[in-house]
C-alpha cells in the first residue's frame, strides 16, 4: 500500500488526471490540455509533437488529427504511443503509455461540428505533414473550400480521433530540493487491476 494522499489520493487514475487538468485550466496561461505526443516511425525512429488533448474518458485519453499526417501514420503502424502533460504553473506532470485506436464515429462527428467554422475549413484544406508551396496557396485552398462546402462542412473522411488506452500512468509533482513525489499506476492490460507504486524522484 502506497502512502498516497492530497493531490495523489483516489482509486481512479483518470479521476486524478481530470482533477489535475481542471486545476491547470484555472492557472496555466496557455493550452492547459496540451500534450507532447510521442510515436515511432516504421524504422523505430521516435517523433514527438504537441497535440491538444480533448477528453479524459472513463478509461482512455482522446485527441484528434488528420489521418494523413505523419503522427497518424505512425500511430496506425505501431498501435502504441506515449505522451506527457506538463504544467509549469502547478509544477506537475502526467506521463502516459499505452495502445491507440481510431475514434472515427459519431463522437468524432460531434466534436468536429463543435469546432469554429474556420478550424473546420482549415482541416479540409490542410494536407497535414505534406510539402506546401506557400501560405498563399493554403489560404487559396481555404477560400475555394469555403465556397464549395458552405457554412456547415461535414467532418472530412481523412480527419478524426485517436483514443489512447493506457497500461501505465505516472503522476509527478515537484518537491523541495528535487525530492519530487512520483506515483506510477501500471496494469498488464486494459480492464485489469492497477498496481500503484511510489517511485524515487
Amino acid at each position: 500500500m502506497t502512502d498516497r494522499s492530497g493531490i495523489f489520493a483516489g482509486a481512479d487514475p483518470f479521476a486524478i488526471a481530470r482533477a489535475w487538468l481542471a486545476e491547470a485550466e484555472a492557472s496555466e496561461p496557455n493550452d492547459p490540455s496540451a500534450i507532447a505526443l510521442a510515436t515511432v516511425d516504421a524504422e523505430g525512429l521516435p517523433n514527438v509533437r504537441m497535440v491538444l488533448l480533448k477528453e479524459i474518458e472513463a478509461d482512455a485519453f482522446l485527441f484528434y488529427t488528420n489521418y494523413g499526417s505523419a503522427k497518424a501514420r505512425e500511430l496506425d503502424h505501431a498501435g502504441k504511443a506515449a505522451f506527457v502533460m506538463h504544467w509549469k504553473s502547478l509544477r506537475r506532470q502526467i506521463r502516459v503509455r499505452g495502445t491507440v485506436g481510431r475514434e472515427d464515429g459519431p463522437k468524432a462527428d460531434a466534436y468536429f461540428a463543435s469546432r469554429a467554422l474556420q478550424s473546420r475549413l482549415g482541416a479540409w484544406a490542410s494536407r497535414q505533414s505534406e510539402p506546401l508551396s506557400s501560405r498563399l496557396a493554403l489560404m487559396g485552398e481555404v477560400a475555394r473550400l469555403t465556397a464549395q462546402l458552405g457554412p456547415n462542412p461535414p467532418r472530412p473522411p481523412f480527419w478524426g480521433g485517436y483514443r489512447l488506452v493506457p497500461v501505465e500512468i505516472e503522476f509527478w509533482a515537484d518537491g523541495p530540493f528535487r525530492l519530487h513525489d512520483r506515483f506510477r499506476w501500471r496494469r498488464a492490460a486494459p480492464g485489469e487491476a492497477w498496481d500503484v507504486q511510489r517511485l524515487s524522484p
